[in-house]
């Protein structure tokens, strides 16, 4: 089962670049971040006459996360437990049938910034939360992966220019620190279970040449419980998609399971 976590960053802007890579890349199960749609305007048939089941979780002109998955998908709910008030849709699960279930778990990070203030505050407490939620998942026993956009650089070695985001949200240590406590629960990272080092990154900014220069930094990450790491072939990022035609500024990060 091959799995790819993709902040679109708009669905309709780039609804092109999308179907162009579904076409391309075929993903068994496509989870994607900030489709910035409600539900009802969601352009679904696209990606139903390509074999998708279609979730979503919208909310117009921000945010939003949704599940394309070619096999069934089964107990789907929306919204991050712990906080009846939050309107923000960053989060969607369901479980994914292949060879074995899967609970697959489809998340937009809030950004946080600026920092200090109110928005970093409510990215501190959505990581609380989502840390109430893993340790919920790693209690279940079952494979089970939270992946999406975190808006967290979790080291130095993620950034090509690290001493540029000392001051930023996704780099400050309390972000860190809160990202780890989550992995720390008994996750594993999967992609640094596969791939060491520095260069490797899913985020390049559209300003000032980044993806020219390579500035980029790695946001978009999948944690997984033990029974999902045991079934991991590989995990990868893919790079080149952000040289398309009217890219997002993400690109897709993949996951092969044994499922």
């Amino acid at each position: 089962m091959k799995i790819a976590t993709f902040n679109i960053n708009g669905v309709k802007a780039r609804i092109g670049a999308l179907t162009d890579w579904l076409d391309n890349s075929a993903p068994d199960v496509a989870l994607l971040q900030e489709i910035k749609s409600v539900d009802e305007a969601f352009p679904r048939e696209m990606f139903e006459d390509r074999g998708y089941n279609v979730e979503t979780h919208g909310q117009k002109g921000f945010n939003g996360v949704a599940i394309l998955s070619k096999l069934p998908l089964e107990d789907v709910s929306r919204g991050l437990p712990g906080d009846d008030e939050d309107v923000q849709a960053r989060w969607i699960e369901a479980t994914v049938v292949g060879d074995r279930a899967v609970r697959l778990c489809c998340l937009y990070l809030p950004n946080g910034n600026p920092a200090p203030g109110p928005k970093y505050d409510y990215k501190l407490a959505w990581m609380e939360r989502l840390k109430s939620r893993a340790a919920d998942l790693l209690e279940a026993e079952e494979p089970a992966i939270m992946a999406g956009d975190y808006n967290i650089i979790p080291m130095a070695e993620d950034a090509a220019r690290p001493d540029a985001w000392t001051k930023d949200a996704l780099f400050l240590p309390e972000s860190r620190a809160a990202f780890r406590r989550i992995v720390n629960l008994g996750f594993t990272e999967a992609f640094r279970a596969c791939k060491q080092g520095p260069g490797h990154y899913s985020y390049w900014d559209y300003q000032a040449g980044a993806w020219d220069r390579n500035d980029g930094i790695r946001i978009d990450h999948m944690l997984l419980t033990p029974q999902a790491a045991d079934i991991m072939r590989d995990c990868w990022i893919e790079a080149a998609v952000r040289g398309g035609e009217k890219p997002s500024d993400h690109v897709p990060v993949w996951i092969d399971l044994d499922a």
